[in-house]
């Protein structure tokens, strides 16, 4: 006697696994359960699949048994393929979203640290300007290439704070006559 079924499940070229359950109804008839599954799909859900059943005599069986299980059994390896690929995608998104939030996070935090640094050395610069000492106070307000949003701000405190700067001797001297 030769067969040809363990040749035939090659031949479907799916990959899985399988278990058969052959169970005796009546006197000639048959009820076969094909299960087929993958263990290494990590959805929960690939233990829903349902087995394919078939009832028949054991001549009925040889001659359709390959015919009735072929597309369930390609259609459930496509379902698992597509679980697998899912699951991985979705685990890729979830890395690419939390990368996201944390570079989001790690802007607004340089953000508010800029801004902090901004306001620290525009109080330094009132401070000192209060305390007369105009030149300390110009040499603290901040770059304005650092802070561009605040650019004509700068500009504009440090003319106001340079207009203030004590005369300078050695400039006046220049313009006097020579005795």
């Amino acid at each position: 006697m030769e067969t040809n079924f363990f040749k035939s499940i090659l031949a479907l070229q799916v990959a899985g696994n399988w278990k058969i359950n052959i169970v005796k109804e009546e006197a000639d008839k048959l009820i076969v359960s094909v299960l087929f599954f993958n263990d290494t799909v990590g959805d929960d859900a690939r233990k829903k699949v349902p087995p394919i059943l078939l009832k028949g005599t054991a001549e009925e069986l040889d001659n359709g048994f390959f015919q009735a299980i072929t597309e369930p059994v390609k259609d459930t390896a496509k379902l698992f393929a597509n679980m697998e690929q899912f699951l991985k995608e979705k685990e890729q998104a979830k890395v690419n979203s939390q990368m996201e939030k944390d570079n989001i996070l790690k802007r607004d935090k340089e953000k508010s640290e800029l801004q902090k640094q901004y306001e620290s050395a525009m109080k330094k610069a009132d401070e000192l300007q209060t305390a007369g000492k105009f030149k300390e106070a110009w040499m603290k307000v901040p770059p304005a290439d650092l802070y561009p949003e605040y650019k004509d701000i700068i500009h504009a405190r440090k003319a106001e704070l340079s207009d203030k700067f004590p005369i300078d001797l050695f400039n006046d001297l220049k313009t006097e006559e020579p005795c």
